[in-house]
């Protein structure tokens, strides 16, 4: 407990006095202390969301003519794209004013599609542990409400749906919300009940995904919206939704992502960027990128083959490998003498190293010496372990 006041004499403390602090802490009304138990508004790291206020994107800040899935510039947002349009993804700098915000996940679409076929869909997703996840209680009476809040901005008005997906289960939920000012910031607050049937597994795998529909077909579009946790059906996903794919003039900016057990949304939770950073690392990992830069160290086995040991912070799961492929992208070098190549290859994959070597060169000198991107711009090095 911290002293307030003059510093007395060091005196030591009896039990009676141990006792009346006891005392004096039980006092607080049982209401009062039930409500500081079951708040998580003060609690660290009580968004669920990484990487919330887009501040990381290891992969790049703009990525352009997507037409499928994948992660392409901020972390952690998976854009899931069913022909639906073509799109740029971008890391931007428009954001609401005088929030704390210095960046937002944006999609403008470059090729419209405003007659969906029934299959096509637009999400931005986040997927989570359900290790993670199991002080929410799912499959339990206990299981705890969430409360989803965003900041938002398009020219496209209109209704969108932010939807919940338990994959353990195959269970899901949807709100609606509206965007009601065009090219206007607007801060979105969303609760949703707690799953009381579908348990979460206790694993690294994905148990949970929040899902913003920005776009849909009649299969996801043609029922009634599932406002509460029911068995999935595709056709209850998004009724009501915009689509925002039937013009090249419409765009999108999101920032401020949180999510939080209970019923109420708490000021944005602001980490250090390190912190954020080391918490994206977890899933995607840029090892080494532009020209020209060191990757670690190896070592010749003969003349056409060179080993090293690659290390990562530790991964989700055994990671794979991600790299720029092209003619000299890689080197390994030993003084004067060097050895160009186009690609790695990596095996032996654990949580946090892999064996990673280079075969079939020519010119290798034999001994110790460094991996190395060349001089071209486009080659990188990453580990990914994305959900």
């Amino acid at each position: 407990m911290p002293f307030i006041g003059n510093k007395p004499t060091a005196v030591p403390l009896t039990s009676a006095d141990l006792e009346d602090n006891i005392i004096s802490t039980a006092k607080i009304q049982d209401d009062a202390v039930t409500t500081a138990k079951t708040s998580y508004s003060d609690a660290p790291y009580r968004n669920i969301i990484i990487n919330g206020d887009m501040s990381i994107a290891q992969r790049g800040t703009s990525t352009a003519s997507i037409t499928t899935s994948n992660y392409y510039t901020v972390d952690r947002f998976n854009m899931a794209i069913t022909t639906l349009g073509t799109w740029t993804q971008s890391q931007s700098t428009d954001v609401p004013s005088g929030q704390g915000f210095a960046k937002s996940f944006k999609i403008e679409c470059t090729t419209a599609d405003a007659s969906p076929a029934s299959g096509d869909v637009l999400q931005i997703q986040q997927r989570f542990e359900g290790q993670n996840l199991q002080y929410l209680k799912y499959g339990t009476a206990n299981a705890s409400s969430l409360t989803l809040s965003f900041w938002v901005k398009s020219n496209k008005t209109g209704t969108y749906v932010a939807s919940f997906y338990n994959s353990d289960n195959a269970r899901h939920i949807s709100k609606s919300y509206t965007i009601d000012t065009a090219d206007t910031w607007e801060k979105k607050t969303i609760t949703y009940a707690g799953d009381t049937v579908g348990a979460l597994d206790n694993d690294n795998a994905s148990s949970l995904l929040l899902i913003l529909f920005m776009g849909a077909g009649t299969d996801f579009t043609s029922g009634t919206l599932a406002t509460s946790w029911n068995s999935y059906v595709a056709a209850n996903s998004c009724v009501g939704q915009v689509n925002l794919a039937d013009s090249t003039s419409n765009y999108i900016n999101i920032t401020g992502v949180q999510l939080e057990a209970g019923t109420t949304a708490s000021d944005f939770e602001f980490l250090p960027y390190d912190v954020n950073l080391r918490r994206c690392y977890r899933y995607y990992q840029k090892i080494t990128s532009g020209t020209p830069n060191a990757i670690t160290v190896g070592a010749s086995y003969n003349t056409t083959d060179v080993y090293g040991i690659l290390t990562y912070f530790p991964k989700r799961d055994a990671p794979s490998l991600d790299q720029a492929s092209g003619a000299n992208y890689y080197a390994f070098q030993r003084n004067s003498s060097s050895a160009n190549f186009s690609e790695f290859s990596g095996s032996q994959f654990n949580l946090d190293r892999c064996r990673f070597y280079a075969t079939g060169l020519t010119a290798t000198t034999t001994g110790a010496s460094g991996f190395f991107t060349t001089n071209n711009a486009s080659a990188y090095i990453a580990v990914n372990a994305e959900l």
